[in-house]
């Protein structure tokens, strides 16, 4: 049984990113920038005013002055206007700066009589006023390879003039879960059976992750209806199986995927839920055997697949790692195992609680949680310890 840092390290040094792609700014949210990119333009790319009000010269300014109105300057073109000491030009927010202002003072502290405004505030220099390349400059790293593209980014992309960008890989996942006990939801339970709620869970994972589910397949308890499963799924770049990857009489996955020619380069990891999780290959496809009680393939999804997926579509390292917070524990904590115990919880103003059972097919509980908090083996952590909570939201 191996341990969770060195599974990962070994799953992640089996995925490449997949080829990158160019998309409209619009339909690059979420997705993973495919390279550096650098400013090409100075922000903002001219000296203007952040008031609207009055651009002047800040050593004529003294409270009670009258300047001489010589012009207006609007937000867009720039009027090539120019003053001197003793002279104000009305200017809008965003207006270019007229040559030979170094201030604007704002509308609310003059008034204006016959062709000259009158200052009722001192002014300094540099006052209410956007200087060329303060936010960002021509040259300067933008965004690094790897980065997610949030829409603040895509922003500052867009005030870069571009109109596309270079993404990673669009990755296209397969879900195939394994089991005579498993139904369809919608249809009638027989006697024996329970609804399939991993191939929801997986779904809607892969989908918040920014994959393509391509293909969702049930398969009966028969190797050759397995089989044929796995042939169709590995035209895919990512396959996740649930259950069927234990060590029963009809836990039917690893032959299977022997039989299809994949490589299997781990299977049973040290943590709890989910002890019985494989990953393999085969061509270009990275597969994932996760358990079937549903807990442990939520929380074997979030620790093992949610990265090696993040990676194939050009996420950097610091992306991959779930969110930690700090945050006070209500209530003692025992872990008498010899794995590793990831408990659910609720994190909220700053407090972890764990909620529900604590068991790998209790799907309440994990329903309301909102973290995951790692106690390791042998472990008791009281109640007012500080922990470090795990988010995926």
């Amino acid at each position: 049984m191996i341990e969770e840092k060195e599974a990962l390290a070994k799953i992640l040094g089996h995925v490449r990113a997949l080829p990158a792609r160019e998309v409209p700014l619009a339909e690059a949210l979420d997705a993973f920038c495919a390279r550096d990119l650098f400013a090409g333009l100075s922000l903002p790319l001219f000296d203007n005013s952040s008031m609207d009000g009055y651009a002047l010269v800040a050593g004529s300014a003294e409270v009670g002055a009258h300047l001489q109105l010589v012009g207006e300057q609007p937000a867009g073109l720039d009027r090539k206007l120019a003053l001197r000491p003793g002279e104000a030009i009305r200017i809008l927010t965003g207006a270019p700066m007229p040559a030979g202002a170094d201030a604007v003072i704002m509308q609310e502290e003059t008034s204006v009589e016959g062709d000259a405004v009158v200052l009722n505030a001192k002014v300094e220099g540099g006052e209410n006023v956007r200087c060329r390349g303060a936010d960002v400059t021509e040259g300067q790293k933008i965004v690094a390879a790897g980065d997610r593209l949030r829409p603040p980014i895509l922003a500052l992309l867009a005030a870069q003039g571009c109109s596309s960008v270079q993404v990673g890989g669009w990755a296209r996942a397969a879900v195939i879960s394994t089991g005579d006990e498993l139904a369809s939801p919608g249809t009638t339970l027989q006697p024996g059976q329970i609804y399939d709620s991993n191939s929801v869970l997986l779904q809607a994972m892969l989908r918040t992750c920014g994959a393509d589910v391509v293909s969702v397949t049930h398969c009966a308890d028969h190797a050759e209806e397995i089989e044929a499963a796995l042939r169709a799924g590995i035209a895919c770049d990512l396959m996740i199986i649930t259950g069927g990857v234990s060590v029963g009489v009809r836990d039917l996955v690893k032959p299977a995927l022997t039989a299809v020619g994949a490589t299997l380069d781990l299977w049973r990891v040290a943590v709890k839920p989910g002890k019985p999780f494989l990953f393999g290959r085969a061509g270009n496809c990275a597969i994932f055997g996760l358990p079937g009680n549903p807990v442990s393939a939520f929380v074997t999804f979030l620790l093992f697949v949610r990265p090696a997926l993040l990676r194939l579509m050009g996420a950097n390292d610091g992306a991959l790692a779930l969110t930690r917070v700090q945050a006070q524990l209500t209530e003692e904590i025992d872990n008498p195992s010899e794995r590793p115990h990831y408990i659910r919880g609720i994190l909220k103003d700053g407090s972890f609680s764990p909620v529900g059972r604590q068991e790998s097919h209790a799907l309440y509980g994990l329903s309301r949680s909102n973290a995951l908090l790692l106690a390791e083996p042998g472990t008791k952590i009281p109640a007012g310890a500080s922990v470090t909570a795990l988010t995926w939201d």
